[in-house]
């Protein structure tokens, strides 16, 4: 045994136990520190999880938004464009109302005149251009192309 307490008392032995404690101490720390990184890991994987299940979420209802928003400034933009369109009907009405100017439009839109006048129809030189319908129009009475344009109104209601 005396040689056994010389020998576990001496520098090899000491230098050799101290170098396996150091060895066990640099282990377990390396093994704390993956333990602190693996469970830093999890809670970046658990953020991110957690982000993707928002952004997931709120997807549509964020799309649902931006079209609403979209279709409210179309519907704006067409509201705007009746409203003005009603401004220039009443200017319209309001003209008509006027009997110089209802005057004027049928003197000049059915060729009337008034009585003692003599009223002329100047063809264009060149309506041999023009199509068969034009010149048809032309030659016919101004009360044919009116019927023919009542015609074509309701057609074009139907």
């Amino acid at each position: 045994m005396a040689v056994k307490d010389r020998d576990r008392f001496s520098t090899a032995t000491r230098l050799r136990a101290l170098g396996e404690q150091t060895a066990a101490r640099v282990y377990r720390s390396q093994t704390k520190r993956q333990a602190r990184r693996s469970r830093l890991t999890g809670r970046a994987a658990l953020l991110a999880l957690v982000l993707c299940s928002m952004i997931v979420a709120l997807a549509y209802p964020m799309r649902q938004y931006v079209s609403q928003r979209a279709e409210i400034t179309d519907l704006q933009r067409e509201r705007e464009q009746a409203r003005q369109r009603v401004e220039q009907l009443r200017d319209l009405k309001a003209r008509w109302q006027d009997d110089a100017y209802a005057e004027q439009q049928i003197r000049h839109r059915l060729h009337y005149v008034m009585p003692g006048e003599t009223g002329y129809v100047v063809v264009d030189p060149g309506a041999a251009k023009q199509s068969r319908a034009d010149l048809r129009a032309a030659r016919r009475p101004w009360y044919a192309n009116v019927w023919d344009g009542v015609d074509k109104a309701d057609a074009a209601g139907r």
